[in-house]
């Protein structure tokens, strides 16, 4: 059996390919000893060490490789620098860490950047999407069988990528234009902000969400605002969408007989979904919570067998 796992924003999951799967919150991650983790893990999926055959794993960016490559093979955990976009909390690098150790066959999946975007226009940004967006890419043509196709991953941040022929062209990141709930670009008070040393670049990034002017700071304390139709709760969420459509609607530029997928919890809303499709005027396909985890699963299982390709990104 194979298994993908999906270093997300809050949590950790864990899933294989018969639709098992398990998640520890990166908290708790940090304080587990390798051990604990593997075993946590197997418990949930009910296997054993011996029956795994490959896992694909996601870390962080995903910028210091640019194939999907053993994890014997790679250095510094398949990143350039632990510095950037996100916060840090140390229960993802743990997990990477106790995979490496148990001995169980690994492969690192790249992140989405410049050392392999399949459209030259994307290499004016370094980078565009961590590997769990590449999961979910994979996973959404696996289950339509598309070769043309625009995915959606909106929750914390906002990363949408464009699929042609089976290639992947390229990804925008929230750090770049769509804002997600917590997650969004710099604008120009956010780099006064960072010249004037109030913040990191960093803190900018990962507080431009579109929460930062609003009084609802987390996703739960949002949809609870929603639904008593709050105002700023009903801004956000429309401001989210018409973002997340913009992006959509400039893949179509290349993409233009592309299906649309969305993901991530707030990529799953009907609000959201309902005011994408109607601004991209396209039926809108939702894929599951799991769809990074399960999409890394089907990765490990088809490299596994000898697929040398995997959306244009290649494997060593």
């Amino acid at each position: 059996m194979f298994i993908g796992v999906d270093h997300g924003t809050t949590g950790i999951r864990f899933a294989d390919t018969e639709g098992r799967w398990v998640e520890i919150s990166r908290k708790d991650a940090k304080d587990m000893s390798h051990e604990q983790i593997i075993t946590t893990v197997l418990q949930g999926l009910g296997v054993r060490k011996s029956d795994v055959e490959l896992i694909a794993v996601n870390y962080s960016m995903g910028d210091g490789i640019s194939e999907i490559t053993p994890i014997k093979k790679v250095q510094n955990r398949g990143i350039i620098s632990r510095e950037g976009a996100g916060v840090h909390i140390g229960g993802g690098t743990n997990v990477y860490d106790a995979i490496e150790a148990s001995g169980i066959p690994a492969v690192i999946v790249p992140g989405i950047h410049r050392g392999n975007y399949g459209h030259p226009c994307f290499r004016a940004y370094s980078h565009g999407a961590s590997a769990d967006k590449l999961g979910i890419a994979y996973n959404a043509h696996l289950i339509s069988g598309d070769r043309n196709f625009i995915v959606s991953d909106i929750s914390s941040n906002t990363v949408t990528m464009g699929v042609r022929d089976l290639k992947m062209l390229g990804a925008i990141d929230a750090c770049i234009f769509a804002p997600g709930v917590h997650h969004g670009p710099l604008d120009l008070q956010a780099i006064r902000d960072v010249d004037s040393g109030l913040m990191t670049a960093n803190d900018a990034f990962s507080t431009a969400g579109v929460t930062k002017t609003i009084p609802f700071k987390s996703l739960d304390v949002l949809i609870g605002a929603l639904e008593h139709n709050e105002p700023d709760a009903l801004w956000a969420f429309d401001t989210i969408a018409i973002f997340a459509a913009m992006e959509i609607a400039s893949f179509l530029l290349l993409v233009p007989d592309a299906k649309v997928f969305t993901a991530g919890s707030v990529g799953s809303m009907d609000i959201v979904l309902e005011r994408i499709s109607g601004l991209v005027k396209k039926d809108i396909k939702v894929l599951g919570k799991m769809s990074a985890a399960v999409g890394l699963a089907q990765i490990a299982r088809d490299v596994h067998r000898g697929k040398k390709d995997i959306l244009g990104i290649g494997v060593q």
